[in-house]
Order: C-alpha cells, then sequence, then structure tokens
C-alpha cells in the first residue's frame, strides 16, 4: 500500500508539469517515476522473502526409538567385624532410581560372582522387571573352594561370621540405592543355596523369601564331617522354631553332590506350618526334563513353599547358560520361577 501511494503521487506531479511546461519535461518525470517503482517494487520482493515464515511442511520421518541403556556390573567390597567380602552389583539399564527389587545371589563352590551372573541369567531377567542383583563372593582366605562355610557353627548365628557380612552388605546397597524394603529377597547355589537358608531364617525381618537351589537345610551340620554326611542325604534336623519361611526349592532327583532329600527337608521346614498337605503338578519341558512341582499353600490360599523335583536331573542350575559352570538349560527356567516366586511376596 505504500509502495502504490508514492507511485500514485509521482503521476500526480507529473500530470501537475504537464499543464505548465508541455509534454517533454512530464514524460521524463514519469519514467522516472516508473523506474523508482520498479526499483522500490524490486527492494520490497526482497524484503518479503527474506522476512517471510516459511509454511511447516509435513512431518514423513519416523521418530527413532528411545535408546536403552546398558546395565552396569560394578565392582565393590564390605567389611565388618567379622571380615571383608567383595561383591558385585548389577544395576539394570531400566533401573531408573525408583524403589526397586534388591535380590541377593550366593554362588555355589568354585563359582565366583561373574560365572554365576553368566550361569544363572539373572542379570537378563533383571532387566525385564528392572530388578538390583547383589553377587556376594566368597573368598579363597575364607574357603579354598570359594565354599560358603554354611557347616560352621559361628556361620550360623544372627550377626555373627558370614551371615553378618551378607546382611551388611545387603544393607550397605539398600543404603546407597533405591531399594523397596519389602522386595529384598536371597537365592543360592548348593553351597550358597545352604547359606541363603541360612540368611532366611536369621534374618527374616531383612529378606522377604527364600530360593534353594540344590542345597541344605539350616543347621543341618556343625563341622566339616557332618557337612559331608548331609550332603549324602545323613543331616541333623534343626529344632529352631522361628518365623515361617517363604522358600522355593528346586533339586535334580539324580543329584550325586547333594542328595535330593535335603530339598524335601528344606521344603518341610519351610511349610512345617501349615495344616493341609502340598499339591502335587506335574509338569514337562518341551525337549527338556519331566518335573514335579509341588504348592504348599496357606488357608488364605497364598503359597508359602514350592518344590521343583527336576526328573534325570544332576547337581546344576536349571534353565541356565552352558558358559556359566553347574548348568542345565534343559530346564525349567529356576532363575524365572524364583523371580515370580519372590515378586508374590513382600
Amino acid at each position: 500500500m505504500k509502495l502504490n501511494r508514492l507511485l500514485l503521487a509521482q503521476m500526480r506531479a507529473a500530470t501537475r508539469s504537464l499543464w505548465r511546461t508541455g509534454p517533454a519535461a512530464p514524460a521524463a518525470a514519469m519514467q522516472q517515476a516508473l523506474k523508482n517503482a520498479a526499483a522500490m517494487q524490486r527492494v520490497a520482493q526482497r524484503q518479503m522473502r527474506d522476512f517471510a515464515v516459511p509454511a511447516a511442511a509435513p512431518s514423513t520421518a519416523v521418530q527413532p526409538p528411545r535408546e536403552h541403556r546398558p546395565g552396569i556390573f560394578v565392582d565393590g567390597h564390605h567389611v565388618n567385624a567379622a571380615g571383608r567380602r567383595d561383591y558385585k552389583l548389577y544395576v539394570p539399564g531400566s533401573y531408573t532410581g525408583t524403589a526397586a527389587p534388591l535380590l541377593v545371589m550366593l554362588h555355589g563352590c568354585t563359582q565366583d560372582p561373574d560365572d554365576f551372573a553368566t550361569g544363572t541369567r539373572m542379570n537378563v531377567l533383571a532387566e525385564e522387571i528392572g530388578c538390583l542383583v547383589l553377587y556376594p563372593a566368597q573368598s579363597k582366605g575364607a574357603n579354598p573352594s570359594r565354599c560358603w562355610n554354611w557347616f560352621n557353627a559361628v556361620d550360623q548365628r544372627r550377626d555373627e561370621g558370614e551371615p553378618s557380612i551378607i546382611a551388611g552388605m545387603t544393607r550397605a546397597i539398600m543404603e546407597t540405592h533405591a531399594v523397596d524394603p519389602d522386595q529384598v529377597y536371597v537365592a543360592g547355589l548348593s553351597a550358597g543355596g545352604a547359606m541363603a537358608t541360612i540368611m532366611g531364617t536369621l534374618y527374616p525381618d531383612l529378606y522377604a523369601a527364600v530360593g534353594v537351589h540344590s542345597g541344605l537345610p539350616f543347621a543341618s551340620a556343625n563341622d566339616l564331617s557332618s557337612a559331608l554326611a548331609a550332603m549324602k542325604g545323613d543331616f541333623r534336623r534343626s529344632t529352631t522354631s522361628g518365623q515361617p519361611l517363604p522358600i522355593i526349592v528346586f533339586h535334580g532327583d539324580r543329584d550325586t553332590t547333594v542328595h535330593p532329600a535335603n530339598g524335601e527337608e528344606l521344603v518341610a521346614q519351610g511349610a512345617r506350618h501349615l495344616a493341609s498337605p502340598g499339591m502335587a503338578e506335574p509338569g514337562h519341558v518341551p525337549d527338556g526334563h519331566a518335573y514335579t512341582r509341588t504348592l504348599y499353600p496357606d488357608d488364605d490360599g497364598t503359597v508359602q513353599a514350592e518344590h521343583w523335583v527336576v526328573h534325570g536331573a544332576g547337581h546344576a542350575w536349571f534353565g541356565g547358560n552352558a558358559r556359566g559352570s553347574y548348568t542345565d538349560g534343559k530346564g525349567p527356567d529356576a532363575s524365572r520361577e524364583m523371580m515370580r516366586f519372590f515378586r508374590t511376596r513382600r
């Protein structure tokens, strides 16, 4: 509009000049006005191009999925009056800093946290559910074969020996990470399973449930010779009457290292307060082992104990990864079943 008014003013001036001076001068003035108008038109168009807001093009690009952060496997150690033990802690990439479950995994003889984590595949499962996994490491100084000393009297008492170290380590992780105190569990294999039973029995205020794979009952031995007898099925039966022990037990009926009778006694201790007998459910893993799963429910239907007897199986973690020691990949998946059981207990 401003440009049109300026051109109109120049044309009027040229017309007035025509009346005063004749046609020659106004013609030149009009030509100059037209030139000026054309120049101003080009400037205006250039300014419009420079300051115009481009129209938004329709978006056709697919947004890439959010990158999944990998979990971290960190080293640490814990020290108290009973000694020092190293550990590894798995923090899944799905951990957001909100209160998460914590599982303490106790390895068997000759194993270490890396081997045990690989064989059980528990870190893979932890990624799915956002669970922290703590792997205490037995030292060769405490036991040359890296066995947890479940058969020593001092290691069967609360706040003494190895139980005090493992409990202290558990509490330390709970202080440095966001952990739901109602979802702290302990599990183990063989000697680690025996120690897991000790931890659940001595610290029911800390651990909500216990998982024992090919392990032994609480206080089933008090020295090395009685430990060897217990592993053959000749074990001491504890007279301790503590709180009920929510427990899931796996044992192979062809285990020649730890007699299957130990698994039966573990479940008997965990379900001793129940009035009703267990309910047996046979099953079979495709291209794998057959098994019998026996459930022991409370009066309200909550399963207090589970006993998995895996037929034709020996001394190995069922459903495990062959890259770890003492594993049997033919199932059932002990890690997943333990975690399922744990999540029902708080």
